[in-house]
């Protein structure tokens, strides 16, 4: 009687661990994030997610695929550009996946897929473009390879947000030379504004000139402020300039006198 009791309770024992281990094998849970593509005796059901849901023990299987956006950071690429000059570029890629059930059937790997691609283009379309572009153009360029890449990668069910150009490393001699060019245009700027203020300052000058000479009185109280100018310096000899005009009256009535004695 007792042997019997204890087979039954083993048998009993048995078939709840072989329960727990059937529920444990159905029960899957998917975060928010998340969706669980489900295949049934290899044949693809549908994705499903997010929640608790049970699968087939042993029938079902499924794939848990990350609905964020991926920050993929693409590995320094050494390009030539157009005007035949090396340089290394490196870039980000933002992405998501849009379509589980594609990124999972289509592409065996999608994230490396997806980096490989990234690398092709960017060596691509900047082998198109000339170095003053690659630096001067970025958002340009961006936008290029975010649109590439985007089309490349939509039938894996991937959708490319944006694509950034992070560092142009340049040749050492061709930094030197970008060093040079830059001084050179600086120092042309800075020759160019000066002889603006200089075209600026005789202009000046001659309209005064002009006003001076129209009316004496503005000559009269320039050398009034002159005057006004050399008291306020503390020094032992002061020189007085005196005008021309003042002289000449004075040099007329000695010429008379000097007639008038001879």
């Amino acid at each position: 009687m007792i042997t019997g009791i204890n087979g039954v309770y083993i048998i009993l024992a048995v078939i709840l661990f072989f329960f727990i281990i059937v529920i444990s094998a159905s029960v899957r849970v998917v975060q928010e994030y998340e969706r669980g593509v489900i295949f049934r005796l290899g044949r693809l059901i549908h994705a499903k997610g997010p929640g608790f849901f049970l699968l087939i023990p042993f029938v079902d299987r499924m794939i848990k695929v990350d609905l964020r956006t991926v920050t993929l950071d693409v590995p320094p690429q050494d390009v030539i550009t157009r005007d035949n000059v090396t340089v290394k570029v490196d870039a980000v890629l933002y992405f998501r996946v849009v379509d589980p059930d594609a990124a999972v059937t289509k592409v065996v790997n999608y994230m490396s897929a997806t980096s490989l691609i990234s690398q092709t283009t960017l060596r691509n379309v900047l082998g198109q473009s000339e170095l003053d572009e690659l630096l001067a153009q970025r958002e340009k360029l961006n936008l290029v390879l975010q649109k590439i890449i985007d089309e490349e990668t939509g039938p894996w069910g991937i959708k490319v947000s944006a694509v950034e150009i992070k560092q142009v490393e340049l040749p050492e001699s061709m930094r030197r030379s970008m060093a040079a060019q830059a001084e050179a245009e600086r120092d042309r700027r800075a020759k160019v504004i000066h002889a603006e203020g200089e075209l600026q300052a005789s202009e000046k000058l001659t309209e005064a000139g002009k006003i001076m000479s129209s009316q004496p009185i503005t000559l009269q109280l320039r050398y009034l402020q002159t005057l006004t100018e050399i008291a306020s310096e503390k020094t032992n000899t002061i020189i007085f300039p005196i005008p021309i005009d003042l002289l000449a009256a004075f040099m007329k009535k000695l010429g008379g006198a000097d007639k008038d004695a001879i």
